[in-house]
């Protein structure tokens, strides 16, 4: 969680206050995230649902994709909309509540493991988790989760 901004809107404190979208444009870390979000059209969705757990991947993450893949997934806004639903589940888990198969808004499940502070979602590393904002639980995840 130390790479989290300490202060102004990407904040643990300033994320805190805005819709899910939102925080994450004022994260430096989920830039990309929130350019395959728009490209996708699912802000609005995002910002308006009463209770989410979303599962963010880092830009790091996004980089890792080839570069021609990556385009072709942003130029792609079906396949773009499964991939970024895939990292979304319903209701505000708290820690005590990841572990174990959730039905994600893509329709398919994923599976979380570990305890504490230390969980892997579908394989992917939790960097920092349990970060409130107004309608949302995040956790910055390392890898993006195909479906």
């Amino acid at each position: 969680c130390k790479l989290i901004p300490a202060d102004g809107d990407g904040s643990f404190n300033g994320m805190a206050t805005a819709p899910v979208a939102t925080a994450a444009s004022a994260n430096p870390l989920l830039t990309t995230l929130v350019t395959a979000v728009g490209e996708a059209g699912l802000g609005d969705t995002l910002n308006s649902a009463d209770a989410l757990t979303v599962f963010a991947p880092t830009n790091d993450a996004f980089g890792a994709i080839p570069e021609a893949d990556l385009n072709a997934l942003l130029a792609d806004k079906d396949g773009l909309t499964e991939v970024l639903t895939h990292h979304v589940v319903a209701g505000k888990l708290s820690p005590s509540q990841l572990a174990g198969t959730h039905e994600t808004l893509a329709g398919d499940t994923i599976k979380v493991t570990g305890s504490g502070k230390n969980f892997s979602v579908a394989g992917a590393q939790v960097l920092c988790g349990n970060i409130p904002t107004a309608n949302a639980t995040v956790y910055v995840i390392d890898s993006v989760l195909m479906p």
